[in-house]
C-alpha cells in the first residue's frame, strides 16, 4: 500500500528536485551493438586526471556492458535541443536501434557521438560504484570538443522522488 508523503516529506522532496542537472545523451558501444540513454545526472569530479561521474538507474541493461576502460560518450545537449531530448527519451530496449535518422559519428575505440549536440567528451569507464538505486560509473575524458555556441541545456525536477 502506498501512503501519501507527509508536507515536510513533499517539502524535502522539492528542495531537491531544484539541484539542477544538465541534459546528456549518453552512447555506448559493445562488440556491433550500440546504444544511447537520456540522462541528467552526470557532473565533472577530478581535474587532473579529467574525470566525470555518472549516475545510472541500477537497472539499465547497459550496465553489463561496462567494465574498466569500456568508451563511452557524453553528448552535452544545448538549449532547445527538443529533438534530441525526445528522441533518446523514449529509452531503446536491448536490440533497437537508437540512431535510427539520427546522424551519428563513429571512431575506432570510441562510442558513437552526436556531431549536432553542444559538446561532445570521450571516455573510458574506470570505475563503478553501488549508490541506492543507482550506479555511479567514474570515466576518464579522454578527449572532447565544444561543437556549436550557445549555452548547454538544463534539467529542474520537480521532485527530488523522480526523474
Amino acid at each position: 500500500m502506498h501512503t501519501e508523503p507527509s508536507d515536510e516529506q513533499k517539502s524535502l522532496l522539492a528542495a531537491l528536485g531544484r539541484i539542477p542537472s544538465g541534459l546528456f545523451i549518453l552512447t555506448f558501444r559493445h562488440g556491433k551493438h550500440e546504444t544511447a540513454m537520456l540522462a541528467s545526472w552526470v557532473q565533472q569530479c577530478s581535474f587532473e586526471p579529467p574525470q566525470i561521474v555518472i549516475a545510472m538507474n541500477a537497472k539499465r541493461y547497459v550496465l553489463d556492458w561496462l567494465e574498466r576502460g569500456s568508451a563511452i560518450a557524453v553528448s552535452i545537449l544545448g538549449e532547445g535541443q527538443k529533438e534530441l531530448l525526445s528522441h533518446f527519451g523514449k529509452g531503446f530496449e536491448p536490440g533497437q536501434p537508437a540512431f535510427e535518422g539520427i546522424e551519428v559519428e563513429r571512431s575506432d575505440g570510441n562510442a558513437p557521438s552526436l556531431p549536432q549536440a553542444h559538446a561532445v567528451l570521450h571516455c573510458r569507464m574506470s570505475g563503478k560504484h553501488v549508490a541506492g538505486d543507482h550506479v555511479l560509473i567514474i570515466a576518464e575524458v579522454v578527449a572532447g570538443k565544444l561543437q556549436h555556441d550557445g549555452r548547454p541545456g538544463m534539467h529542474v525536477r520537480r521532485s527530488g522522488a523522480h526523474y
